[in-house]
């Protein structure tokens, strides 16, 4: 036999060889129970080849074993009670859900719900909408300076992904998660043992107590967040989302001493979002607490403040709590 004759028969075994691996792992696939259907359905954008091959070979009886270590091998902290990972993962996939609904498949299915999963919210997005010029609608997602492109060709909001290598954006992702792990770890541990909604929407605060009489007290709440984090929709010619701050001051007991609400608008053209990358938002808030009644209930333990701040865009909503005194 040739040697051109030789090499094509290598190629059409290695053919049917992979072939009927790949129907092998595929009938496996039909049998597996709904809850193990479930878990390699969701994992299908972190688990590696081999991972997926060795659970579908493995007995019923040992796949709960296997679904345990394959979490435990992502967890950044393994001292923890909570794997940070698991936990941000499916937060995800929720987000993505509320998110990109519109596509006649769950959200998380999407292109941009796969991009939001692996590499979390975007520094900055912009979006292209309805165009009579004949040219597609799409949205940009910013990474740093790499941008992801997602094209809608007839403007109906399904969006497919147009970018194609991320070789870039892989210590992006890893840094991001690192921070966002860490944050989610530490930053909420010695404040409150209430539950955080979505942790994406990070700010920082600050409180400065002006007046403290006996019937009065007079501070000023400043709250400054990253541009990089607020997410935005296109709003004809502007880039727009709407915040929402609630205030709450409970005295030693938890209970509610003053509360307060407000709306804030942040409208910018598409081009500012650029320059002020790396720059911050700030926005400064009074507190008025007044009567002698509510005043007298401060002071005799450990009083708080809880922020919540909701973005009206993407629905994120992000807890603090810090000492009121």
């Amino acid at each position: 036999m040739s040697l051109r004759l030789r090499f094509a028969a290598a190629l059409v075994l290695a053919a049917g060889l992979s072939a009927s691996a790949a129907c092998h792992y595929y009938n496996l696939e039909r049998k597996l129970t709904p809850a193990d259907a479930d878990f390699i359905s969701k994992v299908r954008y972190i688990i590696s080849g081999r991972e997926r091959r060795a659970f579908l070979e493995l007995p019923d009886s040992e796949k709960p074993k296997f679904i345990e270590d394959f979490w435990q091998r992502r967890n950044p902290d393994p001292s923890s009670g909570e794997n940070a990972f698991k936990v941000e993962y499916f937060k995800r996939i929720d987000q993505a859900n509320r998110m990109f609904m519109g596509e006649g498949i769950p959200g998380w299915l999407t292109d941009r719900g796969r991009i939001l999963i692996l590499f979390g919210p975007p520094m900055d997005r912009i979006i292209q909408p309805t165009r009579d010029d004949g040219n597609p609608c799409r949205e940009v997602w910013y990474y740093g300076n790499f941008p992801v492109v997602f094209i809608d060709a007839s403007c109906t909001g399904t969006y497919r992904l147009a970018s194609t290598d991320f070789s870039s954006l892989r210590d992006i992702n890893l840094m991001y998660m690192h921070d966002l792990n860490q944050a989610q770890d530490d930053a909420e541990k010695p404040l409150t043992q209430e539950k955080i909604v979505v942790k994406m929407l990070d700010f920082d605060a600050d409180l400065k107590i002006r007046v403290r009489a006996p019937d009065r007290i007079e501070a000023l709440l400043g709250i400054e967040m990253p541009y990089e984090r607020i997410w935005f929709k296109a709003d004809g010619t502007t880039m727009a989302t709407t915040l929402e701050v609630v205030l709450e001051i409970r005295d030693a007991g938890q209970a509610p001493v003053w509360e307060f609400k407000t709306l804030r608008e942040i409208r910018l053209q598409d081009t500012d979002l650029n320059r002020l990358t790396g720059k911050t938002y700030r926005l400064e808030l009074p507190i008025l607490v007044e009567g002698a009644d509510k005043v007298g209930r401060l002071g005799r333990g450990r009083d708080i403040l809880v922020i919540i701040l909701t973005n009206s865009t993407g629905k994120e909503i992000y807890k603090k709590t810090m000492d009121f005194k």
